[in-house]
């Protein structure tokens, strides 16, 4: 099927690792055109190049909490491919903890990269999108039921699905949709460095999977396709939704 992606510009945050760069891999396979950003220049200018360097990808060193990085990443894809079709923010989780250990500064932090600046981005993107643009958020299945010890994310994620929400309602008479994704067990570093710390990766991970209905954690190119779908024109019907990428582990909750 084509997702009628060829040349359609999108913003991808968090895109030089983890589940924004799978994103944008397979965005880039459809055609897409990319504005890509994240903290590390080095980690920002490969992922660039990987999807296709000048003319195809632009990377732009940014950090989500900086109040600045929003305009600067709309006036990228403007001054690159002059104009834009979609955002995708996507933020590194923030540190794990139990939740009475998590510090005033932790929560901070984590509020100010997680929620407030994916907010930034999206009220940015709401007045730059005409009919046809989309808004998405990678988000985590915390959003429907808290995983232990990620106690910033329990407390941040689920906040940023209602806004989320309440934006694809305002935004749907002017044909601009909202879509979150739900990411479970993907197998990254995110993933793995979680498993580890209980200091036996492999059966931490043999117990999540017991739990998941597919059995295995998910690949980042399976979480990719699902949100290049998502952000497609070919889902041009769909606003307001939370998409589980998970293997069936909420279904089996």
């Amino acid at each position: 099927m084509d997702l009628g992606l060829r040349d359609k510009v999108y913003v991808v945050t968090g895109a030089s690792r983890g589940l924004g760069l799978a994103a944008a891999r397979e965005l880039a396979a459809e055609g897409a055109r990319l504005v890509v950003s994240g903290r590390d220049e080095d980690g920002v200018n490969a992922a660039a190049a990987a999807l296709g360097g000048p003319g195809r990808a632009a990377g732009v060193v940014a950090d989500n909490a900086d109040p600045r990085s929003a305009r600067r990443l709309l006036d990228a894809a403007a001054g690159a491919f002059g104009r834009l079709d979609g955002v995708l923010i996507s933020v590194g989780g923030p540190p794990a903890g139990a939740a009475a250990d998590i510090t005033d500064e932790q929560w901070q932090a984590g509020f100010e990269s997680v929620f407030l600046g994916a907010v930034r981005l999206a009220r940015e993107a709401a007045a730059a999108l005409g009919e046809g643009g989309v808004i998405g958020f990678v988000l985590s299945g915390s959003v429907y039921e808290p995983i232990a010890g990620l106690a910033v994310s329990n407390g941040l994620r689920p906040g940023l699905a209602g806004f989320a929400k309440t934006l694809a309602a305002e935004l749907g008479p002017r044909g601009v949709r909202v879509v979150g994704l739900l990411p479970a067990r993907i197998d990254t570093d995110r993933v793995r460095a979680l498993d580890a710390l209980g200091g036996d990766p492999d059966a931490a991970r043999a117990r999540a999977e017991a739990t998941i209905p597919l059995r295995r954690y998910g690949t980042p190119e399976e979480f990719g396709r699902a949100a290049a779908f998502l952000l497609s024109p070919a889902a041009s019907y769909l606003t307001g939704i939370m998409l589980p990428v998970d293997g069936g582990a909420l279904h089996a909750l």
